[in-house]
Order: C-alpha cells, then structure tokens, then sequence
C-alpha cells in the first residue's frame, strides 16, 4: 500500500470541512468556498477565499484545478489554471474564479464547493546552455500544427463520425452547439 502524503492546514473557522478525497483514487480534493460571493455575468472575476492555509512539503505542489461541473453548466471556472502553489507559500489559499456565461450572475454560498486542488512531485531543474538541441519527429509544431481534424488514436469509426459533423458544419449544415450525431458530444 503507498503511504498517504500528509499536509499541514489550518482553518479561518472551526466549523470549515478539511478537503479530503471524495471517493478512493481521485486526484483531486474540493475546495470550498469560506464565505458568500456573487460573479456578475459577462466575464467579471473574484478571488473567492477558502479559509485555509496548508504547508505542502519540499519537493511537492498544489495545483487549483478548475470543477468541470461548474464550467459546463454555469460558466464558471478558474481564470488561471492551473493556479500554483508552492512549497513555501503559507497564506490563505484563494481560488480566482471568472464567470464567462454572458448574461447570468453565478451565486457562490459558503460551503459551496468551487475548485479542486491537486497536489504532486515536481522536480528541482537546472536550465544548462547547449550548442543546439537534438532532433524530434515534431520538431519546432507547435500551437495546433497537427490541425483539428481526428487524430490517429480514436477508436474505429470515431473518425469518420467526427470528420462527417465537420464537414456539415463546413457546409453550414447544422449548428455548432445542436449537432451531436449519434449521441457524441464534443
């Protein structure tokens, strides 16, 4: 069995939930909004507080992720993500959350789980100065080189549903946000 990294907190209130794991081998634990927040609509942000603080050991680093949930159903999510925390850093943990929905504001209650925070290993690097780097299959592609169209991965006749949704939007058959044949959605 592997051993349970263990974080130091400290909590704003007494009565606030510790983040845990919901449920065994998720990566994630939730973080929970410390007191009531309004996000007016059409991209406005706050840093909502979660009144906690945590010391994550040397060698280690949170990661605020944003709740997938929140995203497709209200707008919501983390505006830098992921949002970083390091080792040394003891202050209070806020998540900075932006509502893109153009028209409804987003009611955060305390308690309210808003985001998810990821802890892992990160390693110590040493950027050393070399002549030219070596060679790669990709190269210099970078920023959607490989286009949009299917990839090689996905499964038998995946491709041919997902290159026929295209070429009809193309068309301008269909709309973007309705067109979902067979169920698959983007």
């Amino acid at each position: 069995m592997r051993a349970v990294l263990q974080i130091p907190v400290t909590r704003s209130d007494d009565d606030r939930e510790l983040p845990a794991h919901a449920r065994p081998g998720d990566a994630g634990v939730d973080l929970r909004a410390a007191q009531d927040v309004t996000i007016r609509a059409g991209g406005h942000r706050a840093l909502v507080p979660t009144g906690l603080r945590i010391a994550i050991p040397r060698g280690y680093a949170g990661f605020v992720q944003p709740r997938s949930g929140l995203a497709l159903k209200h707008g919501v999510t983390c505006l830098n993500t992921p949002g970083l925390i390091d080792s040394d850093y003891r202050g209070d943990l806020g998540v900075l959350l932006v509502n893109t929905d153009p028209e409804a504001d987003f009611e955060i209650r305390r308690g309210d789980r808003i985001a998810q925070l990821v802890v892992q290993a990160v390693e110590q690097v040493e950027f050393v100065e070399v002549d030219e780097l070596d060679d790669t299959e990709r190269g210099a592609g970078g920023f959607g080189h490989t286009g949009v169209g299917p990839g090689p991965l996905l499964p038998d006749g995946l491709a041919e549903r997902v290159e026929d949704v295209q070429v009809h939007r193309a068309e301008g058959d269909g709309d973007q946000d309705t067109d979902h044949r067979d169920g698959h959605g983007c």
